[in-house]
């Protein structure tokens, strides 16, 4: 049986460290003098006793001043590595260290629609195509829900994400919940899939990703998340979404020391919580920055990967982003921004890259784009992968006996070796009459091909009928509640 973990793209020859060991150091430092001299807004009563109680200041009703030595103390115990399972119980994702994984974003309000080109609302069959591709693209390691269902109840949008999800793919999940009845929700629906609440804590198939406003102001919402999380010693994504220029710092060193400030509140959080809990942190720009010529939030700067130097520096697994473009169809800027982020974000050490697939600034989703970003991960992952230099790889043998005049077409040497090279599925190789022969198409309609191909022919083993019942009694129980 084949390591479905041999494939994972793992910096073990490089990495690109971007800050030195003294910059990050002084960011830290930045970020616990705002802890201890600012403090931080926390719109829970429980979050702010549980700080009180170690020795915490609090001011202004909930602003929190953390001392340092708290700080320190949740660093030795949250969890260097936070393994993610699939639905099979397999180990898919030990996420820490230099490992990357890829996969997409969730909620776009548009998608292109890969069979018309056409611009429009995303329903529920194009979520449940969009998990289905996921699970059939080899380099896709998660999945995330892409889309906002327009033909649902928007205020049940997440239960109905949910239940696509955990039906249409047997990886890892990475959901989100609008409310904390949501996530409870969700968290339901994952414990029925993996056998119940012991069974996903031992091998957790799902993280949640939450959102606090800022790196200094933590709302209800994310605070009720990250302990219900704790509670159950599931693993949270903790990613305080400030804007730089808006509300953080316009400099990136100022906009991620005042993240990570956030970043430790949480963790600190989570552990007074559960001690060992797992907590994935911030390995994004904070919300991209913001341009003040168009009024939008970038997704595609090059002012990025200082977040994932400090998340390095505290060793820590990341959530990361890439494979995103401002265009708003899949066309020349789409391929170039996406490449160039992807390449940064793995080289420097991105853990869970997500995003892939997005456009038009987080707007819009593609399927194609998703394609394509694909290939491209599968490209990187060749260029990264550690070569050999030994007695067989150096062929000396080989070339003395093919001799000066010689060649290696037809050598066993060369029929052992040719398919340890990387090949494309997508990316034109042929020469120009081969390519007029298969219709002279572009790299978006070979895209759109390649996703036709797998939808027909992707199967994978489907949920029990009890199981799946069970999900669309979670979903209909929150139908009768949001009437109430």
């Amino acid at each position: 049986m084949t390591n479905k973990l041999s494939g994972i793209a793992n910096l073990e020859n490089f990495r690109f460290p971007r800050l030195s060991e003294e910059e990050c150091r002084r960011m830290h430092e930045a970020s616990l003098e705002i802890l201890e001299s600012m403090g931080v807004r926390l719109d829970l009563e429980e979050a702010v006793d549980m700080l009180k109680k170690t020795g915490a200041s609090v001011i202004d009703g909930n602003v929190v001043r953390v001392p340092s030595h708290l700080v320190e103390k949740v660093l030795k115990t949250a969890p260097k590595q936070v393994t993610l399972y699939d639905r099979q119980g397999n180990q898919a994702m030990p996420v820490g260290g230099n490992r990357c994984f890829y996969g997409p974003g969730s909620d776009c309000l548009n998608i292109i629609d890969h069979r018309t080109g056409e611009r429009r609302d995303p329903v529920l069959k194009d979520l449940e195509e969009g998990i289905r591709l996921c699970d059939s693209l080899e380099n896709i390691d998660f999945v995330m829900s892409m889309v906002l269902p327009a033909d649902v109840d928007k205020a049940l949008a997440d239960r109905y994400q949910m239940e696509a999800m955990l039906t249409y793919t047997t990886k890892p999940i990475i959901f989100v919940t609008y409310e904390m009845s949501g996530c409870r929700d969700a968290v339901r629906m994952a414990e029925a899939v993996a056998g119940g609440p012991d069974a996903l804590r031992k091998k957790p198939m799902i993280a949640c990703y939450i959102n606090a406003v800022s790196g200094v102001h933590h709302n209800k919402e994310a605070l009720q998340k990250l302990l219900f999380l704790a509670s159950k010693n599931l693993p949270a994504l903790y990613i305080p979404a400030s804007t730089a220029a808006i509300t953080s710092p316009v400099t990136p060193a100022g906009s991620v020391a005042m993240d990570y400030a956030g970043v430790l509140v949480g963790l600190v959080l989570s552990q007074l919580k559960s001690e060992g809990t797992p907590v994935i942190v911030t390995g994004m720009p904070p919300g991209g920055t913001f341009d003040m010529r168009t009024m939008v939030t970038s997704y595609c700067e090059p002012e990025r990967t200082i977040t994932q130097a400090m998340s390095h520096f505290y060793n820590l697994p990341m959530f990361s982003i890439a494979g995103a473009s401002e265009s708003k169809v899949v066309d020349q800027q789409a391929a170039a921004e996406a490449a160039l982020s992807l390449v940064v974000e793995t080289l420097a050490g991105g853990n869970i890259i997500h995003d892939l697939g997005y456009l038009e600034s987080g707007l819009t989703f593609s399927l194609v784009q998703l394609a394509i970003c694909d290939e491209i991960a599968s490209w990187i992952k060749g260029f990264i992968k550690k070569f050999e230099v030994n007695d067989e790889t150096l062929a000396l043998d080989v070339m003395a006996e093919v001799g000066p005049e010689g060649q290696f077409l037809d050598t066993n040497h060369t029929l052992k070796h040719y398919k340890d090279r990387w090949y494309p599925s997508l990316f034109e190789r042929g020469n120009y009459q081969s390519w007029l022969e298969k219709g002279g198409k572009t790299l978006a309609e070979r895209a759109a091909d390649k996703i036709e191909q797998l939808l027909a022919v992707h199967k994978l083993e489907p949920l029990p009928d009890k199981i799946k019942g069970e999900l669309r009694r979670i979903v209909q129980e929150a139908k009768m509640d949001d009437k109430t």
